[in-house]
């Protein structure tokens, strides 16, 4: 098929009158059944060189992707189109995935889209045997790298299957970030003498600009007044899932449309988010870098950075996400230059901190070595006797597994005999490779000259142009200047937003095949759900009753079972902290106080825990303040707690005592051990005393909340009917 004849197919079809030359260019190579790489800007077109193809061929084509919003938005598109698209993720039922498979073996499908994770599922091992293959894409093909910006394990298992194909079967793999070294590691993987094909990565519609502040609230006080200013609606990224939720509440506070989204989130709300984003609902979406790959928007207006992204490679991916439709956008990242007392800037630390995390020390690996010298051991078991993350233990399980160090047998681990010394080569370079390009993002922020030819050269693309569309050419800098007023609704903002703790019990079970849960929200009003649909809030358990009795009867009993059950579990809310702890002065000011002989907790500290205790339980009436027992901070709780006696006019009881010794919580680096740590160490001295009555639960910081969880089981087993968790910080890691 010569391109004349290629366009009027494309043009019956797809609606578009032309390919683009580097388009056509892949595709041709493809219909010659060659193996393909092309590396090609965000915006391109990359996924029409497979799509137009597919259509052609009398096959199936496989896409590999992670991205399941791409996956959904293409195969709605495709399927609008009349071209016969499924896709297999985690999103489907297994009985959805496993008919989508029927249908691909069966001829019924032009395109399959499937997560690379699949892989490892049986039944689409013995299912790609039966299929007639035209075409295998890898999308996102940087994921395959060990030196890619993204690198996934899984994705590695694909080129299994490549190797398997006939020589003249068609691979295309696509990516819009790819250095020469992840460039050549592709190609190597591949193999079977493929050819690249890399396009001009320069976007001449960009506006890049960087805002070096003096501290983290010079970014929400740019961005309150800055904000609204943005034409159109963009994404505002973060480093973390706490700060999704601070922004977010913060320009909830200013009446500015927003709303947050991360991983932690469920398919459905995610889902709306994304619906929500395409529908410009919100002016910003505050996201993690969870959200953007695979949206097909093409007028985002602007995307903020509050964090710096690892690598150059993450932020040109990222920015990447907008702008698409040609017209001018604003690209705007955030640096706080702000040195600690080690010299270390401040927003160096979270990319360093994943880094470190990425590849777990050597020290960790010989930890797991040690332990399974002397016996097998399942995961748990690894986990408890290295006092590790078990993000940490799997990643070393895997690794030593490739090594041949471990092995499992029977769903424990063992050490080999006469196995090899671990081999630490690999993880270093890989640990130096990030660290440098690290250092290359930090030279973007120092940078005087063109921010735009910086990233081409850096991702290879050796173009020549005059690249002017940055505050260091020939756009006049934003400046930080920020008015009283402005900071004084800063101020009352942190008097007003008060993070939850999410402490209150979840019930489920499992009714007809599908299953149930009880809970409480962040306003501790009745959430009811079923695992994986959207879920319902009442006011409270009467009013859900009321939705039960209207049920059939054979159905009615099961949920009052699910209520039953609920009703005897712990009778602790959802809490209440007055400030994160790295997020504000009180932090700060806790850390004096018990390590550095600063005294009682001040009485700002005092203040502020008030007012969200007021905010949370308003005028609820409670029996007694109850606090925990030290383990190493002495009286200061005790004190504190006294004090909120004092003003709410609450009477303490100092009745809540240990019964066994206990070390502190930030020894523990998992949640198992922090919760053995404090299993069975706590007893009321005299329980009648608080049969049928409320307390309020008081500490000073709350990490994994293991101890306040193990009280509030104490405090149901001696009769008391609620539970208020109170505490002045909440970390902001906790544990994962």
């Amino acid at each position: 098929m010569n391109r004349q004849e290629a366009e009027i197919r494309l043009k019956n079809t797809f609606g578009f009158d032309h390919f683009y030359d580097k388009q056509w260019e892949t595709i041709d190579l493809l219909f010659k059944g060659k193996r393909v790489l092309l590396i090609e800007k965000t915006g391109f077109g990359k996924s029409l060189c497979f799509q137009f193809p597919a259509t052609q061929f009398s096959g199936l084509t496989i896409v590999f992707s992670p991205l399941i919003a791409l996956m959904r938005d293409q195969v709605n598109g495709l399927n609008r189109k009349g071209i016969k698209a499924k896709f297999i993720n985690s999103e489907q039922t297994p009985e959805e995935n496993s008919q989508t498979i029927k249908e691909a073996i069966s001829g019924k499908l032009k395109i399959l889209y499937i997560a690379p994770e699949r892989q490892e599922n049986q039944e689409w091992i013995e299912a790609t045997r039966k299929m007639n293959l035209s075409m295998i894409v890898i999308d996102e093909a940087h994921t395959i790298s060990i030196w890619g910006h993204d690198f996934r394990p899984a994705f590695r298992r694909i080129i299994n299957l490549v190797k398997l194909l006939p020589q003249n079967l068609p691979v295309l793999a696509t990516t819009a970030t790819a250095t020469k070294r992840v460039q050549e590691d592709i190609e190597k993987q591949i193999s079977g003498n493929i050819q690249t094909i890399r396009g001009e990565l320069i976007r001449e519609n960009f506006r890049l600009y960087v805002l070096k502040v003096k501290s983290e609230d010079e970014k929400l006080l740019w961005l309150a007044e800055n904000l609204p200013l943005l034409e159109g609606n963009g994404i505002i990224y973060t480093g973390t899932r706490v700060n999704t939720e601070i922004y977010s509440r913060w320009f909830e506070f200013l009446n500015i449309k927003t709303t947050e989204y991360n991983a932690g989130l469920d398919s459905d709300s995610r889902k709306e988010i994304e619906n929500g984003l395409m529908n410009n609902k919100w002016k910003a979406v505050i996201s993690t870098n969870a959200l953007g790959m695979g949206i097909d928007k093409s007028d985002i207006r602007f995307i903020v950075h509050t964090q710096i992204p690892a690598s150059p490679i993450h932020y040109y991916q990222e920015i990447g996400r907008a702008g698409r439709d040609g017209k001018p956008t604003k690209l705007i990242l955030f640096y706080n230059s702000t040195k600690d007392e080690n010299g270390i800037e401040e927003d160096v630390k979270l990319p360093q901190a994943f880094i470190d995390g990425g590849r777990p020390s050597i020290k960790n690996y010989n930890k797991v070595i040690n332990v399974l010298k002397q016996e097998q051991l399942g995961e748990l078991q690894i986990i408890k006797a290295t006092n590790l993350k078990s993000t940490q233990i799997k990643v070393i399980k895997s690794d030593l597994i490739e090594q041949g160090i471990i092995k499992k047998v029977n769903n424990k681990y063992e050490y080999q005999y006469n196995a090899p010394l671990l081999n630490t080569k690999a993880f270093d370079e890989l640990r130096e490779q990030k660290l440098k390009e690290l250092s290359s993002m930090i030279d973007y922020v120092n940078l005087k000259s063109s921010r735009m030819k910086f990233l081409c050269d850096y991702l290879g693309d050796g173009s020549h142009y005059a690249y002017t569309n940055c505050d260091n050419t020939n756009l006049s800098p934003f400046a930080i200047t920020i008015n009283d007023a402005t900071k004084q609704e800063l101020s009352n903002f942190r008097e007003s937003y008060f993070p939850t703790l999410q402490t209150a019990p979840k019930t489920t079970k499992t009714i007809d095949g599908k299953k149930y849960y009880i809970t409480l929200d962040s306003e501790n009003k009745l959430i009811f759900g079923q695992e994986g649909e959207k879920e319902d809030h009442f006011e409270n358990l009467e009013i859900f009753k009321t939705k039960v009795a209207k049920l059939p009867s054979e159905k009615q009993q099961q949920f009052f079972t699910l209520i039953n059950n609920h009703l005897s579990k712990e009778k602790i809310l959802n809490g209440v902290a007055s400030s994160y702890y790295g997020v504000s002065s009180v932090g700060a000011a806790l850390h004096r106080s018990k390590y550095e002989n600063g005294g009682d907790f001040p009485d700002f500290l005092l203040k502020l825990t008030l007012k969200a205790f007021r905010k949370k339980y308003g005028q609820e009436h409670f029996d007694f303040i109850v606090y925990v027992p030290p383990t190493e901070s002495g009286d200061l709780v005790k004190n504190f707690a006294e004090k909120l006696s004092q003003v709410l006019k609450v009477p303490i009881s100092h009745k809540l005592i240990k019964i066994g010794v206990t070390q502190a919580q930030k020894v523990f680096k998992n949640a198992y051990l922090k919760k053995d740590n404090v299993a069975q160490k706590f007893t009321y001295s005299e329980p009648r005393e608080i049969l049928g009555k409320s307390v309020i639960l008081f500490d000073d910081i709350y990490d994994s909340g293991a101890t306040i969880k193990e009280i509030g089981n104490v405090l149901t087993k001696f009769g008391v009917t609620k539970i208020a968790p109170l505490v002045i910080a909440r970390t902001v890691g906790g544990d994962i």
